[in-house]
Protein backbone atom coordinates (compact mmCIF):
# COMPACT_ATOMS: atom_id res chain seq x y z
CA UNK A 1 0.00 0.00 0.00
CA UNK A 2 2.89 2.43 0.62
CA UNK A 3 3.74 2.47 -3.26
CA UNK A 4 0.21 4.35 -3.85
CA UNK A 5 -0.30 7.85 -4.85
CA UNK A 6 -2.88 9.85 -3.26
CA UNK A 7 -4.97 10.22 -5.79
CA UNK A 8 -5.01 6.10 -5.69
CA UNK A 9 -5.35 5.90 -2.12
CA UNK A 10 -8.52 8.04 -2.45
CA UNK A 11 -9.97 5.54 -4.91
CA UNK A 12 -9.33 2.77 -2.67
CA UNK A 13 -11.24 4.21 0.01
CA UNK A 14 -14.28 5.11 -1.73
CA UNK A 15 -14.02 1.26 -3.44
CA UNK A 16 -13.62 0.05 -0.02
CA UNK A 17 -10.26 -1.44 -1.06
CA UNK A 18 -8.69 -1.13 2.14
CA UNK A 19 -9.88 0.78 5.11
CA UNK A 20 -7.64 4.25 6.23
CA UNK A 21 -7.12 2.30 9.57
CA UNK A 22 -5.27 -0.18 7.60
CA UNK A 23 -3.01 1.97 5.06
CA UNK A 24 -1.72 4.34 8.27
CA UNK A 25 -1.35 1.44 9.91
CA UNK A 26 1.12 0.08 7.38
CA UNK A 27 2.39 3.72 6.69
CA UNK A 28 3.10 4.04 10.49
CA UNK A 29 5.56 0.36 10.61
CA UNK A 30 7.28 1.77 7.57
CA UNK A 31 8.16 4.68 9.54
CA UNK A 32 8.89 2.81 12.60
CA UNK A 33 10.92 0.44 10.42
CA UNK A 34 12.89 2.57 7.45
CA UNK A 35 13.11 6.23 9.13
CA UNK A 36 15.99 5.13 11.19
CA UNK A 37 17.79 5.20 7.78
CA UNK A 38 16.30 8.61 6.50
CA UNK A 39 15.61 10.98 9.63
CA UNK A 40 12.88 12.51 7.87
CA UNK A 41 10.65 12.69 10.77
CA UNK A 42 10.98 14.86 13.87
CA UNK A 43 7.58 13.71 15.88
CA UNK A 44 5.30 10.47 14.69
CA UNK A 45 2.15 10.64 16.74
CA UNK A 46 1.24 6.95 16.08
CA UNK A 47 -1.86 7.08 18.48
CA UNK A 48 -3.11 10.43 17.49
CA UNK A 49 -3.27 8.97 13.31
CA UNK A 50 -5.22 5.79 14.37
CA UNK A 51 -7.79 7.76 15.96
CA UNK A 52 -8.22 10.74 12.99
CA UNK A 53 -8.12 7.18 10.57
CA UNK A 54 -11.50 5.93 12.87
CA UNK A 55 -13.09 8.79 12.84
CA UNK A 56 -12.39 9.19 8.83
CA UNK A 57 -13.60 5.54 8.16
CA UNK A 58 -16.61 6.95 9.84
CA UNK A 59 -17.46 9.19 8.15
CA UNK A 60 -16.49 7.07 4.41
CA UNK A 61 -19.15 5.22 5.60
CA UNK A 62 -21.78 7.88 5.66
CA UNK A 63 -20.43 8.34 2.19
CA UNK A 64 -20.67 12.04 2.39
CA UNK A 65 -16.66 13.02 3.11
CA UNK A 66 -14.45 15.20 1.69
CA UNK A 67 -11.80 14.23 -1.22
CA UNK A 68 -8.42 14.01 0.85
CA UNK A 69 -10.76 12.34 4.05
CA UNK A 70 -8.63 9.37 5.49
CA UNK A 71 -5.49 10.25 3.20
CA UNK A 72 -2.48 10.09 5.42
CA UNK A 73 0.51 12.88 5.24
CA UNK A 74 2.68 14.43 6.97
CA UNK A 75 3.40 18.04 7.96
CA UNK A 76 6.83 19.74 8.10
CA UNK A 77 7.51 20.71 11.80
CA UNK A 78 7.14 24.84 11.21
CA UNK A 79 3.39 24.65 11.00
CA UNK A 80 1.94 24.74 14.80
CA UNK A 81 0.31 21.25 15.81
CA UNK A 82 -2.08 21.89 18.68
CA UNK A 83 -0.93 19.43 21.57
CA UNK A 84 2.44 18.40 19.50
CA UNK A 85 5.65 19.85 19.63
CA UNK A 86 6.66 22.13 16.93
CA UNK A 87 10.21 22.71 16.71
CA UNK A 88 11.24 24.45 13.48
CA UNK A 89 14.05 22.08 13.60
CA UNK A 90 15.58 24.02 16.54
CA UNK A 91 17.05 23.94 20.01
CA UNK A 92 15.01 26.85 20.98
CA UNK A 93 11.65 25.08 20.04
CA UNK A 94 12.49 21.65 21.51
CA UNK A 95 10.34 21.70 24.07
CA UNK A 96 7.72 23.97 22.32
CA UNK A 97 3.64 22.56 22.43
CA UNK A 98 1.45 24.95 20.52
CA UNK A 99 -1.94 25.82 22.18
CA UNK A 100 -3.70 25.72 18.52
CA UNK A 101 -3.48 24.62 14.68
CA UNK A 102 -1.91 26.25 11.78
CA UNK A 103 -4.36 27.34 9.28
CA UNK A 104 -2.86 24.85 7.09
CA UNK A 105 -3.05 22.03 9.71
CA UNK A 106 -6.83 23.09 10.29
CA UNK A 107 -7.79 22.76 6.77
CA UNK A 108 -6.11 19.31 6.35
CA UNK A 109 -8.14 18.68 9.92
CA UNK A 110 -11.27 19.34 8.14
CA UNK A 111 -10.73 17.49 5.04
CA UNK A 112 -10.39 14.47 7.48
CA UNK A 113 -6.44 13.78 6.46
CA UNK A 114 -4.34 12.11 8.67
CA UNK A 115 -1.09 13.23 10.22
CA UNK A 116 1.36 10.73 10.69
CA UNK A 117 3.79 13.19 12.32
CA UNK A 118 6.01 16.19 11.83
CA UNK A 119 8.74 16.15 9.20
CA UNK A 120 12.38 16.93 9.83
CA UNK A 121 13.88 20.56 8.27
CA UNK A 122 17.09 22.84 8.39
CA UNK A 123 16.73 24.88 11.62
CA UNK A 124 14.00 27.99 11.35
CA UNK A 125 13.82 26.43 7.65
CA UNK A 126 17.44 27.97 7.00
CA UNK A 127 19.53 25.83 4.88
CA UNK A 128 19.67 24.21 1.68
CA UNK A 129 21.02 20.74 2.72
CA UNK A 130 18.71 19.73 5.37
CA UNK A 131 22.24 19.43 8.04
CA UNK A 132 21.25 21.95 10.21
CA UNK A 133 18.60 20.87 12.38
CA UNK A 134 19.02 20.54 15.79
CA UNK A 135 17.97 16.69 15.42
CA UNK A 136 20.66 15.19 13.15
CA UNK A 137 20.81 15.78 9.17
CA UNK A 138 18.36 13.73 7.18
CA UNK A 139 19.42 11.10 4.49
CA UNK A 140 18.48 11.30 0.90
CA UNK A 141 16.38 7.97 0.06
CA UNK A 142 18.24 7.60 -3.57
CA UNK A 143 21.42 7.35 -1.68
CA UNK A 144 21.69 8.15 2.24
CA UNK A 145 25.46 9.38 2.63
CA UNK A 146 24.21 12.55 0.31
CA UNK A 147 21.88 15.18 1.19
CA UNK A 148 17.97 15.99 0.64
CA UNK A 149 17.76 18.90 -0.34
CA UNK A 150 16.26 21.79 1.95
CA UNK A 151 15.06 23.19 4.21
CA UNK A 152 12.18 20.76 2.97
CA UNK A 153 14.79 17.77 3.22
CA UNK A 154 12.39 15.92 5.62
CA UNK A 155 9.06 16.51 3.98
CA UNK A 156 10.74 15.48 1.06
CA UNK A 157 13.08 12.38 1.79
CA UNK A 158 9.42 10.80 3.53
CA UNK A 159 7.79 11.05 0.20
CA UNK A 160 10.89 9.96 -1.51
CA UNK A 161 11.19 7.09 0.83
CA UNK A 162 7.18 5.91 0.35
CA UNK A 163 6.66 6.38 4.02
CA UNK A 164 3.55 9.15 3.76
CA UNK A 165 2.51 10.00 0.27
CA UNK A 166 2.40 13.70 0.47
CA UNK A 167 3.30 16.06 3.26
CA UNK A 168 3.26 20.10 3.95
CA UNK A 169 6.39 22.18 3.21
CA UNK A 170 7.50 25.54 2.91
CA UNK A 171 9.38 27.58 0.22
CA UNK A 172 11.45 30.96 1.35
CA UNK A 173 14.27 30.57 -1.90
CA UNK A 174 13.20 27.34 -2.89
CA UNK A 175 13.12 24.98 0.12
CA UNK A 176 10.41 22.96 -1.70
CA UNK A 177 11.83 22.96 -5.02
CA UNK A 178 15.12 22.24 -4.55
CA UNK A 179 14.33 18.90 -2.45
CA UNK A 180 12.17 18.05 -4.08
CA UNK A 181 14.60 18.06 -7.28
CA UNK A 182 17.42 15.95 -5.24
CA UNK A 183 14.78 13.18 -4.32
CA UNK A 184 12.78 12.71 -7.36
CA UNK A 185 9.50 13.93 -5.92
CA UNK A 186 6.88 16.61 -7.39
CA UNK A 187 7.00 19.81 -5.06
CA UNK A 188 5.07 23.09 -5.51
CA UNK A 189 5.72 26.85 -4.50
CA UNK A 190 2.04 28.63 -4.82
CA UNK A 191 2.12 32.25 -5.27
CA UNK A 192 2.89 34.45 -2.28
CA UNK A 193 -0.03 34.97 0.04
CA UNK A 194 -1.95 31.92 -2.08
CA UNK A 195 -1.68 29.58 1.42
CA UNK A 196 -1.86 31.45 4.79
CA UNK A 197 1.01 31.24 6.84
CA UNK A 198 -1.05 32.18 9.58
CA UNK A 199 0.60 29.36 12.49
CA UNK A 200 3.59 28.99 9.72
CA UNK A 201 6.78 29.77 12.56
CA UNK A 202 8.19 32.68 9.81
CA UNK A 203 11.84 32.79 8.85
CA UNK A 204 11.56 35.93 6.40
CA UNK A 205 7.95 37.05 5.86
CA UNK A 206 7.65 38.52 2.68
CA UNK A 207 9.23 35.52 1.12
CA UNK A 208 7.77 32.25 3.02
CA UNK A 209 5.24 30.38 1.62
CA UNK A 210 3.64 26.94 1.83
CA UNK A 211 3.27 24.15 -0.61
CA UNK A 212 2.78 20.12 -1.17
CA UNK A 213 5.74 17.52 -1.74
CA UNK A 214 4.10 14.39 -3.23
CA UNK A 215 4.84 11.66 -5.96
CA UNK A 216 2.78 13.20 -8.59
CA UNK A 217 1.58 16.70 -10.11
CA UNK A 218 -2.28 15.41 -9.50
CA UNK A 219 -1.05 14.86 -5.91
CA UNK A 220 0.06 18.13 -5.58
CA UNK A 221 -3.18 19.81 -6.53
CA UNK A 222 -4.99 17.39 -4.50
CA UNK A 223 -3.14 18.85 -1.45
CA UNK A 224 -3.30 22.46 -2.65
CA UNK A 225 -7.01 22.35 -3.11
CA UNK A 226 -7.31 21.71 1.25
CA UNK A 227 -3.96 24.01 1.64
CA UNK A 228 -5.06 27.18 0.01
CA UNK A 229 -7.91 28.88 1.33
CA UNK A 230 -8.81 33.20 2.39
CA UNK A 231 -7.33 33.47 6.06
CA UNK A 232 -8.95 36.40 7.77
CA UNK A 233 -6.35 35.79 10.50
CA UNK A 234 -3.07 36.41 7.96
CA UNK A 235 -3.37 39.78 6.27
CA UNK A 236 -0.91 38.23 3.64
CA UNK A 237 -3.17 35.96 2.60
CA UNK A 238 -5.16 36.91 -0.52
CA UNK A 239 -9.09 36.53 -0.22
CA UNK A 240 -9.44 34.40 -3.30
CA UNK A 241 -11.80 31.58 -2.60
CA UNK A 242 -10.83 27.54 -2.55
CA UNK A 243 -10.62 26.05 -5.96
CA UNK A 244 -10.19 22.70 -7.61
CA UNK A 245 -6.62 22.39 -8.95
CA UNK A 246 -7.43 18.66 -10.48
CA UNK A 247 -10.28 20.32 -12.68
CA UNK A 248 -7.86 21.18 -15.63
CA UNK A 249 -5.03 18.93 -15.55
CA UNK A 250 -6.18 16.77 -18.68
CA UNK A 251 -6.36 19.90 -20.68
CA UNK A 252 -3.76 19.58 -24.14
CA UNK A 253 -1.10 21.87 -23.94
CA UNK A 254 -0.95 22.54 -27.61
CA UNK A 255 0.18 25.87 -28.35
CA UNK A 256 1.57 26.50 -24.99
CA UNK A 257 4.62 28.69 -25.46
CA UNK A 258 7.16 27.97 -22.64
CA UNK A 259 9.99 30.77 -22.28
CA UNK A 260 13.58 28.99 -21.84
CA UNK A 261 15.94 31.47 -19.89
CA UNK A 262 19.18 31.53 -21.60
CA UNK A 263 20.87 32.56 -18.02
CA UNK A 264 19.53 29.39 -16.37
CA UNK A 265 21.30 26.79 -19.09
CA UNK A 266 24.51 28.61 -19.08
CA UNK A 267 27.90 28.75 -16.37
CA UNK A 268 27.55 27.02 -13.31
CA UNK A 269 25.29 23.97 -14.64
CA UNK A 270 26.15 20.58 -14.06
CA UNK A 271 26.13 19.34 -18.14
CA UNK A 272 24.00 16.11 -17.18
CA UNK A 273 21.87 18.45 -14.97
CA UNK A 274 21.53 20.38 -18.44
CA UNK A 275 21.00 17.44 -20.68
CA UNK A 276 18.35 16.18 -18.97
CA UNK A 277 16.64 19.72 -18.78
CA UNK A 278 16.76 20.01 -22.33
CA UNK A 279 15.78 16.30 -23.19
CA UNK A 280 12.23 17.84 -21.09
CA UNK A 281 12.14 20.60 -23.38
CA UNK A 282 11.93 18.82 -26.12
CA UNK A 283 9.93 15.71 -24.64
CA UNK A 284 7.06 18.90 -24.28
CA UNK A 285 7.81 20.19 -27.93
CA UNK A 286 6.50 16.58 -28.96
CA UNK A 287 3.52 17.33 -26.64
CA UNK A 288 2.93 20.65 -28.95
CA UNK A 289 4.18 23.08 -27.23
CA UNK A 290 6.65 25.90 -28.21
CA UNK A 291 9.95 26.77 -27.03
CA UNK A 292 10.61 30.83 -26.42
CA UNK A 293 14.23 31.74 -25.92
CA UNK A 294 13.56 34.52 -22.95
CA UNK A 295 15.71 37.04 -20.97
CA UNK A 296 15.94 37.61 -17.37
CA UNK A 297 18.73 40.27 -16.79
CA UNK A 298 18.58 40.79 -13.43
CA UNK A 299 18.26 37.12 -12.11
CA UNK A 300 22.38 36.62 -11.40
CA UNK A 301 21.30 39.25 -8.66
CA UNK A 302 18.90 37.18 -7.14
CA UNK A 303 21.29 35.41 -4.46
CA UNK A 304 22.90 38.80 -3.42
CA UNK A 305 19.54 40.73 -2.90
CA UNK A 306 17.82 37.66 -1.41
CA UNK A 307 20.81 36.92 1.19
CA UNK A 308 20.40 40.58 2.19
CA UNK A 309 16.11 40.83 2.46
CA UNK A 310 15.78 37.14 4.07
CA UNK A 311 18.27 37.55 6.74
CA UNK A 312 16.94 41.25 7.47
CA UNK A 313 13.62 39.59 8.07
CA UNK A 314 14.67 36.82 9.88
CA UNK A 315 16.74 39.10 12.29
CA UNK A 316 13.36 40.61 13.04
CA UNK A 317 11.65 37.77 13.32
CA UNK A 318 13.83 35.61 15.20
CA UNK A 319 14.04 38.21 17.88
CA UNK A 320 10.86 36.73 19.90
CA UNK A 321 12.98 33.96 20.72
CA UNK A 322 14.52 35.44 24.05
CA UNK A 323 13.89 33.09 26.79
CA UNK A 324 11.21 34.76 28.37
CA UNK A 325 7.80 34.32 26.83
CA UNK A 326 8.06 30.54 25.25
CA UNK A 327 11.35 27.97 23.76
CA UNK A 328 14.37 27.62 25.32
CA UNK A 329 15.65 29.26 28.38
CA UNK A 330 19.18 29.11 29.75
CA UNK A 331 19.49 27.99 33.51
CA UNK A 332 20.38 29.97 36.47
CA UNK A 333 20.92 33.38 34.58
CA UNK A 334 22.71 36.29 36.35
CA UNK A 335 20.27 38.93 34.93
CA UNK A 336 18.20 40.24 31.93
CA UNK A 337 20.82 40.84 29.77
CA UNK A 338 22.46 37.11 30.34
CA UNK A 339 19.61 35.44 29.74
CA UNK A 340 18.63 37.13 26.25
CA UNK A 341 22.54 35.71 25.38
CA UNK A 342 22.84 32.36 27.03
CA UNK A 343 19.25 31.73 25.72
CA UNK A 344 19.88 32.65 22.24
CA UNK A 345 23.50 31.38 22.31
CA UNK A 346 22.71 28.10 23.16
CA UNK A 347 19.21 27.62 21.78
CA UNK A 348 20.38 28.99 17.97
CA UNK A 349 22.42 26.74 15.60
CA UNK A 350 25.28 27.95 13.59
CA UNK A 351 23.69 29.13 10.07
CA UNK A 352 20.58 30.76 12.62
CA UNK A 353 23.14 32.68 14.16
CA UNK A 354 25.14 33.73 10.89
CA UNK A 355 21.91 35.07 9.19
CA UNK A 356 20.83 36.59 12.75
CA UNK A 357 24.21 38.53 12.31
CA UNK A 358 24.15 39.47 8.38
CA UNK A 359 20.39 40.98 8.79
CA UNK A 360 21.14 42.96 12.04
CA UNK A 361 23.95 44.34 10.26
CA UNK A 362 21.88 44.78 7.09
CA UNK A 363 19.87 46.70 9.25
CA UNK A 364 21.70 48.93 11.39
CA UNK A 365 21.69 52.51 11.37
CA UNK A 366 23.86 53.94 8.50
CA UNK A 367 24.09 50.27 6.33
CA UNK A 368 20.04 50.20 5.72
CA UNK A 369 19.81 52.57 2.57
CA UNK A 370 23.41 50.58 0.94
CA UNK A 371 22.22 47.11 1.62
CA UNK A 372 18.43 46.53 2.41
CA UNK A 373 16.76 49.06 0.38
CA UNK A 374 19.08 48.27 -2.53
CA UNK A 375 18.23 44.64 -2.45
CA UNK A 376 14.35 45.84 -2.34
CA UNK A 377 15.07 47.94 -5.34
CA UNK A 378 16.81 44.85 -7.09
CA UNK A 379 13.98 42.43 -6.06
CA UNK A 380 11.70 44.67 -8.00
CA UNK A 381 14.27 44.87 -11.38
CA UNK A 382 13.63 41.03 -10.95
CA UNK A 383 10.15 41.09 -10.56
CA UNK A 384 10.14 43.26 -14.01
CA UNK A 385 11.88 40.80 -15.48
CA UNK A 386 9.28 38.21 -14.81
CA UNK A 387 6.25 40.42 -15.72
CA UNK A 388 7.95 41.34 -19.40
CA UNK A 389 8.48 37.62 -19.72
CA UNK A 390 5.01 36.54 -19.13
CA UNK A 391 4.01 39.35 -21.88
CA UNK A 392 5.38 36.42 -24.20
CA UNK A 393 5.04 33.28 -22.46
CA UNK A 394 2.93 31.01 -20.88
CA UNK A 395 5.04 29.52 -18.66
CA UNK A 396 8.99 29.32 -17.93
CA UNK A 397 11.47 26.18 -17.33
CA UNK A 398 14.64 25.53 -16.49
CA UNK A 399 16.46 23.54 -14.07
CA UNK A 400 15.29 23.48 -10.03
CA UNK A 401 19.03 23.04 -8.85
CA UNK A 402 22.47 23.23 -10.89
CA UNK A 403 23.41 20.34 -9.38
CA UNK A 404 22.17 16.95 -8.30
CA UNK A 405 22.65 16.03 -4.53
CA UNK A 406 25.94 16.43 -3.21
CA UNK A 407 27.43 14.07 0.01
CA UNK A 408 26.81 14.77 3.19
CA UNK A 409 29.36 17.66 4.85
CA UNK A 410 30.25 18.58 1.20
CA UNK A 411 29.42 22.05 1.48
CA UNK A 412 29.53 22.67 5.86
CA UNK A 413 32.71 24.47 5.40
CA UNK A 414 31.35 26.73 2.49
CA UNK A 415 28.02 28.75 2.90
CA UNK A 416 28.46 30.71 -0.12
CA UNK A 417 28.70 27.49 -2.16
CA UNK A 418 25.88 26.18 -0.14
CA UNK A 419 23.64 29.30 -0.67
CA UNK A 420 24.38 28.83 -4.54
CA UNK A 421 22.35 25.50 -4.56
CA UNK A 422 19.28 27.90 -4.90
CA UNK A 423 20.47 30.01 -7.68
CA UNK A 424 17.82 28.82 -10.35
CA UNK A 425 15.12 29.48 -7.08
CA UNK A 426 15.22 32.66 -5.07
CA UNK A 427 14.70 34.92 -7.97
CA UNK A 428 10.78 33.18 -8.23
CA UNK A 429 10.29 34.02 -4.36
CA UNK A 430 11.89 37.73 -4.54
CA UNK A 431 9.18 37.95 -7.37
CA UNK A 432 6.04 35.93 -5.58
CA UNK A 433 5.48 33.56 -8.28
CA UNK A 434 4.39 30.27 -8.15
CA UNK A 435 6.82 27.29 -9.46
CA UNK A 436 7.20 23.75 -8.98
CA UNK A 437 9.92 20.94 -9.41
CA UNK A 438 8.99 17.75 -11.10
CA UNK A 439 11.33 14.71 -12.08
CA UNK A 440 12.98 14.48 -15.05
CA UNK A 441 15.87 12.24 -15.61
CA UNK A 442 19.21 11.38 -13.43
CA UNK A 443 22.44 12.82 -13.45
CA UNK A 444 25.21 10.51 -11.82
CA UNK A 445 22.87 8.39 -10.76
CA UNK A 446 20.65 10.86 -8.68
CA UNK A 447 17.66 12.72 -9.64
CA UNK A 448 17.13 15.50 -11.79
CA UNK A 449 14.43 18.25 -11.26
CA UNK A 450 12.51 20.63 -14.00
CA UNK A 451 11.45 23.56 -13.02
CA UNK A 452 8.27 25.34 -14.23
CA UNK A 453 7.43 28.75 -12.95
CA UNK A 454 4.10 30.36 -13.56
CA UNK A 455 2.15 33.45 -13.78
CA UNK A 456 1.10 35.01 -10.64
CA UNK A 457 -2.43 32.98 -9.80
CA UNK A 458 -1.54 30.15 -12.23
CA UNK A 459 -1.04 27.27 -10.44
CA UNK A 460 -3.60 25.34 -12.43
CA UNK A 461 -2.31 26.09 -15.36
CA UNK A 462 1.15 24.95 -14.15
CA UNK A 463 -0.03 21.82 -12.80
CA UNK A 464 -1.63 21.45 -16.18
CA UNK A 465 1.78 21.77 -17.46
CA UNK A 466 3.31 19.67 -15.31
CA UNK A 467 0.73 16.53 -15.32
CA UNK A 468 0.46 16.70 -19.40
CA UNK A 469 4.77 15.61 -19.17
CA UNK A 470 4.12 13.18 -16.34
CA UNK A 471 1.54 11.47 -18.38
CA UNK A 472 4.26 11.46 -21.34
CA UNK A 473 7.10 10.15 -19.00
CA UNK A 474 7.56 8.14 -15.80
CA UNK A 475 10.75 9.58 -14.05
CA UNK A 476 7.99 10.32 -11.36
CA UNK A 477 7.09 6.64 -11.13
CA UNK A 478 11.08 5.37 -10.37
CA UNK A 479 11.44 3.78 -6.75
CA UNK A 480 14.55 5.33 -4.81
CA UNK A 481 16.55 1.86 -3.95
CA UNK A 482 16.06 1.47 -0.29
CA UNK A 483 12.53 2.24 -0.59
CA UNK A 484 11.39 -0.70 -2.72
Amino acid sequence: MHQLTIAEIIRGLRDRQFSSVEITSHLLERIQQLDGHYNSFITVTGEQALEQAAAADARLAEGNAPALCGVPIAHKDIFCTHGVRTSCGSKMLDNFVPPYDATVVDNFLQAGAVSLGKTNMDEFAMGSSNESSFYGAVKNPWDIERIPGGSSGGSAAAVAAQLVPGTTATDTGGSIRQPAAMTGTTGLKPTYGRVSRWGMIAFASSLDQGGPITRTAEDAALMLSVMASPDNKDSTCLDRPSQDYTANLNDSIQGLKIGVPSEYLGEGLDTQVRERVQEALKEYEKLGAELVEINLPHSKLAVPSYYVIAPAEASANLSRFDGVRYGYRCENPADLRDLYMRSRGEGFGEEVKRRILVGSYALSAGYYDAYYNKAQQVRRLIKQDFVDAFDKVDVIMGPTAPNPAFKLGEKNADPVAMYLEDIYTIATNLAGLPGMSIPCGFARGMPVGLQIIGNYLDEARMLNVAHQFQQATDWHQQTAPAAE
